[in-house]
């Protein structure tokens, strides 16, 4: 499955450098096709547990169960996603580096003052994040912002 992934992700790099706007439909039926034979053959490693009669409740499956069931066959569409979306990155790397300054804010002073506190720190951030991704000088992004005319990001 991490050389399918790794294999769609550089046809992707390659559609991109290209300058195409979308995977071929041609490959992406291929690389979901794959992804159903690992599937296919990982559950059939790992068959999810029966249930033992005069019993109540869910059954505990094991985690390679739970992985191949519960989350890369139900959710699909959503791991592969960049195939279709440009829009979308194949890792959430840049998410996970997002969420580490508020987490070490929280986590240095115990908790936000207040809930109004808490929520101008994440639209004060969000919009420098925002600046950034857009190649903006945050510095001369701000300056109008303090005199009251905050300059408003593109939006495709």
């Amino acid at each position: 499955m991490i050389a399918l992934l790794c294999q769609a992700n550089a046809l992707v790099g390659e559609a991109q450098a290209q300058d195409l706007k979308a995977l071929p439909t041609g490959d992406v039926e291929r690389l979901r096709t794959r992804y159903d034979t690992i599937l296919t053959e990982a559950e059939a490693g790992h068959p999810p547990r029966p249930r033992r009669p005069g019993t109540r409740g869910r059954v505990k499956q094991s985690p390679a169960c739970n992985l191949i069931i519960r989350r890369l066959r139900e959710h699909c569409n959503e791991i592969l996603r960049f195939l279709t979306d440009r829009r979308v990155p194949f890792d959430n790397n840049q998410t996970e580096r997002d969420l580490r300054m508020p987490k070490l804010k929280r986590k240095a002073s115990g908790c936000f003052r207040s809930e109004t506190g808490g929520d101008a720190f994440a639209i004060i951030r969000s919009c420098l994040l925002t600046r950034r991704k857009q190649s903006d000088d945050i510095f001369n992004s701000l300056v109008p912002t303090f005199q009251g005319q905050p300059p408003m990001p593109q939006l495709e």
